[in-house]
């Protein structure tokens, strides 16, 4: 398993980018392999200088500055990762903050919609009061602009309860 998990990187579309090489030597390091690697090098090492191949000074020489260069070269990596991550964190912030901009502008407008809907309906119901003082003769079309009304009333009503789930859900 990979030092480093879910280093995956999106683009702006959120298809994952190819990952890096640096990413690549990062997740190989952190594998079973790596360890195995190591570990063999290790005991090679430690095998050259107990058969007398290597003298005991010069193979901890050797050794620390490959573990110091590794150590110093894998902080590095690691650092570019994460602010190859941040970056993409930074952008994904941005694009949640334009969203919620989005739906707040979308929510005003239902709003308004919803304020001209009842001031529509209050228009209706006076002009049907004024209709039926006027003329007993045409009551169905008012009962049908009535229930259209009505259920336009119920869709924007619908459409904000749906707005605000969204907006709890974020």
């Amino acid at each position: 398993m990979p030092l480093i998990s879910g280093t995956v990187s999106l683009m702006r579309d959120n298809t994952p980018l190819p990952p890096t090489p640096i990413e690549r030597i990062v997740s190989s390091i952190g594998s079973t392999a790596s360890l195995i690697v190591h570990t063999i090098a290790f005991l090679g090492f430690f095998v050259l200088s107990t058969v007398g191949i290597i003298s005991w000074e010069l193979m901890l020489l050797v050794l620390t500055t490959l573990v110091s260069l590794e150590a110093i070269y894998l902080a590095i990596f690691i650092q570019i990762t994460v602010n190859r991550h941040t970056q993409s964190l930074r952008e994904v912030e941005e694009d949640i903050d334009e969203l919620t901009e989005d739906m707040d502008d979308i929510q005003e407008d239902l709003e308004e919609i919803s304020e001209d809907i009842e001031e529509i309906q209050e228009d209706f119901e006076e002009m049907n009061e004024e209709e039926e003082e006027e003329d007993d003769g045409k009551p169905q079309k008012r009962i049908s602009q009535a229930k259209a009304l009505e259920r336009l009333r119920r869709d924007v009503e619908s459409v904000l309860a749906d707005l605000e789930a969204l907006k709890q859900g974020k």
